[in-house]
Formats: structure tokens, sequence, C-alpha cells
């Protein structure tokens, strides 16, 4: 009875992710109402299957094969979306703006998710599928980023990707995305590869421009770049849920003190979860880069946990004033909690950066 209950949970967690893939893709294949059934699959379906006990649980033999699986998927999907918004004639307007956002919200919270899952592997092959899925959504300086800068400083002043308390989504959204792509190039720069990885990213976007063009002519070209600037906000949307108001402590020495399981929030949600490959589960992630996504631990004792599924906290962030009120208090808490238990002391420039984040209207 429990190898049965597993294999069904491993299914549902693969289903979360693949079943809406397939929906869109029939939305962009056939019209009708399946546009419109894509978009509720990303949103109210979503929310619905959060109260199941579906998607808890990943098989081992998923980590190998579910990523490829969807980032093969995300290019099929990704085409046949272009297709259908610049060339096709069997949609009309209102099909063709469901598809967009269902589309969106698949790209900006499955195929990122996936790709991030990818850039992390030692495989060569899988961390190539993982960029080339960041670049067709023109967003692939975020490898560079994600890995030399993010994951090196986050939970500092030094990371563009984590929000300091106080700060509302918006001028967040408005500062990371130019002071990203400047991090990751001078991250990379003082590496000095042969081949500048900025060269493939932007070549990358280039192609993926050019694609779009042939797909569907200059309509699918604006496609592209709504789908890419959605996918691009709720990446970026997702670290400052992730990071939010949440700081590692620096010593007398000016030493930053090693990730923690208290500087991530985590979003345990069975089906959201499985929808993005356990990426809510992020404290174990920044403690275990390596960690394939059925590995992934949450305790609860231990990790800061948003009150809400990702999806729901994601637009409750889209309204500054609301999100200060839910979470400001929750983030204080635990870096109170933090700072006793360590016995550390922020540095100047951090309590600064906070104080006057926390004063500015959003």
């Amino acid at each position: 009875m429990c190898k049965m209950t597993a294999r069904f949970s491993s299914l549902g967690f693969a289903c979360a992710s693949l079943g809406p893939a397939s929906i869109l893709a029939l939305g962009a294949i056939l019209g009708a109402g399946w546009p419109y059934a894509g978009l509720l699959c990303m949103t109210l379906f979503v929310l619905l299957m959060d109260k199941t006990q579906v998607g808890r649980m990943a098989s081992a033999d998923q980590a190998t094969w579910l990523p490829r699986v969807i980032g093969v998927a995300h290019f099929v999907l990704l085409g046949l979306g272009l297709w259908a918004v610049g060339a096709a004639d069997h949609l009309d307007t209102g099909q063709k703006i469901a598809l967009v956002a269902g589309l969106g919200l698949y790209f900006g919270q499955v195929s990122n998710a996936c790709a991030h899952e990818l850039i992390h592997r030692s495989d060569r092959n899988m961390r190539a599928l993982g960029t080339a899925i960041y670049c067709s959504l023109l967003n692939g300086q975020h490898v560079s980023a994600h890995m030399l800068v993010h994951h090196v400083h986050a939970g500092t002043a030094r990371d563009p990707n984590s929000a300091p308390l106080g700060r509302g989504f918006w001028r967040f959204f408005g500062r990371a995305v130019i002071d990203e792509f400047v991090a990751g190039l001078q991250a990379e720069n003082r590496r000095r590869q042969a081949i500048h990885p900025y060269t493939v990213y932007l070549g990358g976007a280039a192609v993926s421009l050019l694609a779009a063009f042939l797909l569907g002519g200059g309509l699918a070209v604006v496609g592209l770049l709504i789908l890419a600037l959605h996918a691009q906000m709720q990446l970026m949307l997702s670290d400052y849920l992730q990071h939010y108001g949440l700081r590692r402590a620096v010593d007398a020495s000016g030493r930053v003190e090693p990730m923690r399981a208290h500087h991530s929030w985590n979003a345990p949600r069975g089906f959201s979860a499985a929808l993005m490959l356990n990426a809510p589960l992020h404290s174990d992630h920044h403690m275990n880069p390596s960690r394939p996504f059925p590995e992934l631990r949450f305790e609860a004792n231990a990790m800061p946990t948003l009150p809400r599924s990702m999806p729901v906290m994601g637009a409750l962030a889209l309204v500054p004033p609301l999100w200060r009120r839910v979470m400001d208090p929750r983030a204080r808490k635990y870096q109170l909690v933090a700072q006793a238990h360590h016995g550390n002391v922020m540095p100047k420039t951090t309590q600064q950066a906070g104080s006057q984040a926390s004063g500015l209207p959003e």
C-alpha cells in the first residue's frame, strides 16, 4: 500500500508540471476553449490542488528525466505559442490574450524552475539545456548572475536579488534587472574565459528573436517580448519572495556567515511546489546547491515559511503595502532570533540599506 501511495504521489508530482504544458499546447493548436483552460490550469486549478495531497513527493528517478522532458516541452510550447499568436488564424483576440497569459505563467513558474534545476547539475548537457531555456526567454545573463553572484552573496547587500526589509517589489524589480545583468557581467569578466558567456547569452537571445519572426512575423516577436518580460518578472518575484528581509550576519572582521536555514523563505505547498520542481524549498537548496529537487528537505522548526503558497504570495507582493503588513513582522522576528542565536552583528551598510528602504513609500 505504501508503494502504491508513493507511486501515485510521484506521478502527481510529474503531472503538476507536464499537465499544464499539454493543455496549453492544445490551446495553441486547437483554439476553442483550450486557451482559457490553460490559463485556468495555471491559476485557479493550482490554488485548488494545493489543498490536496497530490504531488507531495517526487521519486529519485525523476531527477534525471523530468527536467529534460520539461526542457523539451518548453521549446515545443514556445514555438507553438509564437506560431499561434503570430501566424495562425484560428484564434480570436480573446483566445490569444488567454494563451499568452497562460504561457507566460508557465514559462515564469515552470520553465524558469526547470532551467534553475538544470544549471545546477554537473552534467554539461543538462547545464546547456538550462542555459538555452533562459536564452530563449531573453534572460541568459541570469545563469551567471545566479551561479556567481546570488549563491555567493545571497542575503547581503551585494546580491541584487536579495531584497532588504521594506523594499517593495516594483522598486526591487526596477533595480534588480539592471544590477543583475551588470553583476553577472562583472563576475564573468573576472573569470576571463576564452568564449565570454555573455556572447552566448546575447547570441541565444538573437536566435530566439529570429526564430520568433520566422514562426509568426512581427506579431510573434512582440509576443516573445511580452512572454520574456512576464517570465523575467516572475523570476525576480521568486527571488524577492524567497529572500525578502532575511540578512546574513557579519562579524567584526567583516566575514559573512554561511547560508543557513533561516536565510531563505520556503513555501512547502504540495502541488505548487511540484509545479516548480521543489524550488520553493529554498533553504535546503542554498545550503546544498547541487542537491537534486527530489532530495530537497523542509524543516518547519528551522526554516522560515511563507504564510501561503508561492503563487498567492507573489500576487500579494504586487501590492507593496499589503505585502509589508504581512511580511515585515515575520522578517523582523526571524532576524532577531537569528542574531540572538548566533551573536553576530550586522554591518552598518546592511543596517542602513534595510532602514532606508523601510522608510520609502512604494
